[in-house]
């Protein structure tokens, strides 16, 4: 028996440890097994070089839990350890980083402490934030020598115990007495839940506990002639020790990768439009599949759905370290032994090889959808709907990848036809000029209740794109910027003629003098607070009201209400609107030259209405009103 106190100054060392060695108490079993892992692994590693000749025999990591004894044990049957390596590993290097860890934790920010973390040989002692006393019983792989098994024993202080044991097998078994605060980690479910959440692609199989299922027996039928099946009970594997990501993509069929996304989220009902793959070992090690989901309308619940592993151990889902922002909303995998375990999101943003790893994801997705567009462009439209997201939302906040998706980025008309940035250009250019000779790029962001204002455009022969999606505001603003001399203008924010800017006013049927006249009318009728009246010389066949709101104030506010880009406040600002009267409409004339006021009053009303509702702005009583009114005009 040897018996020791570890030669620390700090006499808190525990405490410290308990309450801040990471913010989730839960990570101490993925450390755990991680050592477990790591030590399985090596034996392997060894026996593939022949310097260990011994059976390998089952590897499988046994995670056992006894609720009455208040213990959760983690069994091994890897390298071991002597009594020397114990007293070398556990007490001296440990317990020397861990004192090292709580002068510097002491002096540090609590993003710097979570930074350092990592830095230190501190997995085992995790263990003590959730026990109140950790033995050890272990027994070398090598033979000879001092080579007898070992339990080692602590109980939270600077105390220990090294006594020899007999023990047959080789490997290490953990075993955690959970103190009073940790409870939970003694119910079934939750361990579970944490297993299938840090080891379900670990390399060496996890077993914990048993589960029932159902075996078909051969040979033998049911009453109603079905093959017969019985209800088993066999021990629980947790992990898949080869998962999909870390083969090669040659060796890798569609439906395997449909399966594999099933596998990773059980409960989605959509399968993924299409993957990539990863796979490099230089100048950093990457392994992954990357899945381009089918996104809802909201973005932000798309998030959190890459998985970051290291060497198999997951890390976390919170990838915007790893990954450019846009990328966040793809789902998959994504693998890498050069991204240590136990660090902080900072360092990873700090980090040189995760900025080439960030890089490198972003040219893969873009070689992919370039390498999709070329090979088969059909497809690739059929697809633009689900994908157009991602590549917008790359191309306003990624330099890069805006200048490898300019070559297959599309823009898709009313008529349902797409069209790269450079066809759509020619696509235009002869008719849709100002005076000033900038391009005007018409657009529609519903095409329901803009439907009036698109068919007015394309009776002239103009062409009207159709920017419905959610990000659509912005991505506006990215393209004017990088387009030489072209505008974006929404088909319902002015009369199209002054859309492109090419107005030629009829003459007016109503002279200054009557339309000053009519305006106080007019303004009796409908909400001044909200809607400006101007009047224009427009064709006879126009409309007698237009509603429209100005380009610039509407996008702002749209912009503004998505986040960002928009002015400070621009949410709390009433909505503005003009109505524009034409003032050639044979029924605008009717109404300056009606002696009623109540006529005069019913006939604006109807016709304001109109305007309201064809941009679906007539709402609850004033839409009963309008029908009532319509029913009594026509009896």
């Amino acid at each position: 028996m040897q018996k020791g106190k570890i030669n620390i100054e700090t006499e808190n060392i525990f405490p410290i440890i308990k309450k801040f060695l990471y913010s989730d108490h839960e990570i101490f079993l993925r450390e755990l097994i991680s050592n477990a892992v790591d030590a399985t692994q090596k034996l392997k590693t060894l026996a593939s070089m022949g310097k260990f000749n011994g059976e390998l025999g089952d590897l499988t990591i046994h995670i056992e839990l006894d609720k009455k004894a208040k213990t959760l044990t983690v069994k091994d049957r890897g390298l071991g350890m002597t009594a020397e390596e114990v007293d070398k590993y556990i007490n001296q290097i440990a317990f020397s980083s861990a004192e090292d860890f709580v002068k510097k934790f002491k002096t540090k920010s609590e993003a710097e402490q979570n930074a350092i973390i990592g830095h230190f040989g501190l997995e085992f002692y995790s263990s003590f934030m959730v026990s109140e006393k950790v033995e050890i019983f272990t027994k070398t792989y090598k033979r000879g020598g001092s080579t007898k098994a070992v339990k080692w024993e602590c109980d939270g202080s600077p105390d220990y115990v090294i006594t020899e044991i007999d023990r047959k097998d080789r490997g290490t078994d953990v075993v955690l007495f959970m103190d009073d605060d940790s409870k939970e980690f003694l119910e079934e479910h939750r361990i579970l839940e944490m297993l299938k959440k840090y080891s379900r692609f670990l390399p060496v199989p996890i077993q914990f506990g048993t589960e029932k299922v159902w075996e078909t027996v051969e040979g033998e039928k049911d009453k109603d002639g079905n093959p017969k099946q019985i209800e088993i009970e066999k021990p629980r594997i947790i992990n898949n020790t080869d998962p999909l990501w870390k083969k090669k993509p040659s060796d890798c069929t569609d439906e395997d990768y449909k399966k594999f996304y099933r596998e990773l989220y059980p409960y989605s009902f959509d399968e993924p439009i299409f993957h990539i793959h990863l796979n490099v070992d230089y100048p950093f090690n990457l392994t992954g599949i990357l899945y381009f989901p089918r996104l809802k309308k909201n973005v932000e619940v798309q998030k959190d759905k890459i998985q970051l592993y290291s060497n198999q151990v997951f890390i976390t889902d919170s990838v915007e370290s790893i990954v450019p922002d846009f990328l966040t909303l793809l789902h998959g995998v994504i693998d890498s032994p050069d991204i240590p375990l136990n660090v902080s999101r900072s360092f990873l943003q700090s980090d040189a090889s995760v900025k080439k790893i960030s890089g490198y994801i972003m040219r893969k997705v873009a070689d992919k959808l370039e390498e999709l567009f070329k090979k088969d462009r059909k497809s690739f439209e059929e697809k633009w709907d689900d994908i157009k997201v991602f590549i917008e939302y790359g191309m306003i906040s990624e330099e890069k990848f805006y200048e490898r998706a300019e070559k297959f980025a599309l823009l898709k008309n009313t008529e349902g036809k797409y069209f790269t940035f450079k066809e759509y250009k020619k696509h235009v250019e002869k008719t849709q000029k100002d005076k000033d000779k900038k391009l005007i790029y018409l657009y529609a962001s519903n095409l329901e209740e803009q439907h009036s204002f698109i068919r007015a455009a394309t009776e002239r022969g103009y062409d009207v794109l159709l920017m419905d999606g959610i990000l659509d505001n912005h991505y506006l603003n990215t393209l004017e910027q990088k387009f030489t001399d072209t505008m974006f203008r929404r088909i319902d924010s002015d009369t199209v003629d002054k859309l492109i800017g090419m107005e030629d006013e009829a003459p007016s049927k109503l002279d200054d003098k009557q339309k000053e006249e009519m305006k106080p009318v007019i303004e009796r009728n409908i909400d001044t607070a909200k809607f400006t009246v101007t009047f224009e010389n427009l064709s006879e066949k126009e409309l007698p009201f237009t509603i429209i709101q100005p380009e610039f104030m509407r996008r702002m506010k749209e912009m503004s209400a998505l986040g960002g880009g928009g002015m400070m406040g621009m949410n709390n600002l009433p909505e503005q609107f003009n109505l524009i009267v034409n003032t050639n409409n044979d029924l605008v004339i009717r109404i300056l030259n009606e002696k009623e006021d109540k006529n005069q009053d019913q006939l604006i009303k109807q016709l304001y209405d109109l305007a309201l509702l064809s941009q679906n702005l007539l709402k609850g009583e004033k839409l009963t009103d309008f029908i009532r009114r319509s029913v009594d005009v026509l009896s």
